[in-house]
């Protein structure tokens, strides 16, 4: 993986079943692309069961992706939710430490966890955020140990859940001051949620930009869905939900936004598209870059 300014890359296809059989063709394809890295769909490839890595899977993925011309990223577990009731962190953070040490197996560069998020009902979400930071930071020695960053995603949730705004995950990455801790600023999860809670979402993204060593790519019109749609093209047709949208196709103010966010230096650029544009990831991509080739790089 490039060590210069800034990589590019893409995350590969969100799959619900990620057979071994599919990673290989998928990481040809990344090669020819010219990409410095892709993203590793780790929560789709069944090589963690019940909190513990499964050796011969973990072969088997090692052999796919040794010795090829492209880094990883890798993303963890789309449920994790370490601000979650109690009783459920043990497997939170079982299933996490085995990704990180699978991810540290295939030389994965950064591990995206999802930032916590509780019911709306709850009364005093203080203790389980507090929570959060502990785990995270033991998270961090762990990571570091295998030269991996952790970076936390901010979420756009929901109309029974709360997440933090990108203001509020800066100041908890901020708070924990670990160097293997990090945050995953995803630009439309940004927009959805800065949408709904009726706050700028120029000076939010702004305001985690420095602490986001990581970025999230994709489009979309920061309209948070309210109501059932039959289908995934009547989403797109109403401009509603997370649609994971070639880099362009929504209303995310693009050019404003590079221009008011700085980041840590050398960071990651992941494009993650949905499948139906898949046939258009190379322009995708060629755009993002053009747009990574604007960003402003602030002092960590």
């Amino acid at each position: 993986m490039r060590t210069g300014r800034f990589s590019v890359g893409y995350a590969l296809p969100n799959h619900d079943d990620y057979a071994l059989a599919k990673l290989g063709p998928a990481l040809d394809e990344a090669e020819s692309m010219g990409v410095d890295c892709v993203e590793l769909p780790l929560y789709a490839i069944d090589v963690v069961a019940g909190g513990r890595i499964v050796p011969e899977r973990l072969r088997k993925l090692r052999e796919i992706t040794a010795g090829r011309a492209i880094g990883y990223t890798i993303h963890g577990p789309l449920r994790l939710n370490l601000m979650e009731q109690p009783d459920m962190l043990p497997m939170h953070q079982a299933v996490m430490k085995a990704m990180l040490e699978v991810a540290a197996e295939l030389g994965g560069r950064h591990f995206v966890a999802h930032c916590g998020r509780v019911p709306v009902t709850t009364a005093n979400p203080g203790p389980r955020i507090e929570r959060q930071r502990e785990i995270l930071a033991e998270m961090g020695d762990l990571a570091e140990a295998n030269e991996i960053v952790i970076a936390v995603e901010n979420l756009f949730g929901g109309p029974e859940s709360y997440t933090m705004l990108p203001s509020e995950l800066a100041h908890e990455i901020e708070t924990i001051g670990h160097r293997s801790v990090c945050a995953c600023l995803d630009f439309s999860h940004a927009y959805l949620l800065c949408t709904r809670r009726g706050v700028s979402f120029l000076d939010e993204a702004a305001s985690l930009a420095p602490f986001a060593k990581h970025l999230h790519v994709h489009d979309s019109f920061g309209v948070l869905a309210e109501t059932h749609f039959s289908h995934r093209s009547e989403r797109l047709a109403y401009g509603v939900g997370d649609l994971h949208l070639p880099y362009g196709m929504g209303t995310i103010p693009w050019d404003d936004l590079i221009s008011r966010c700085a980041f840590p230096a050398d960071p990651i650029f992941i494009h993650e598209l949905a499948p139906p544009y898949w046939s258009d990831l190379a322009v995708a991509i060629s755009n993002m870059r053009a747009f990574a080739e604007k960003a402003r790089i602030c002092k960590e």
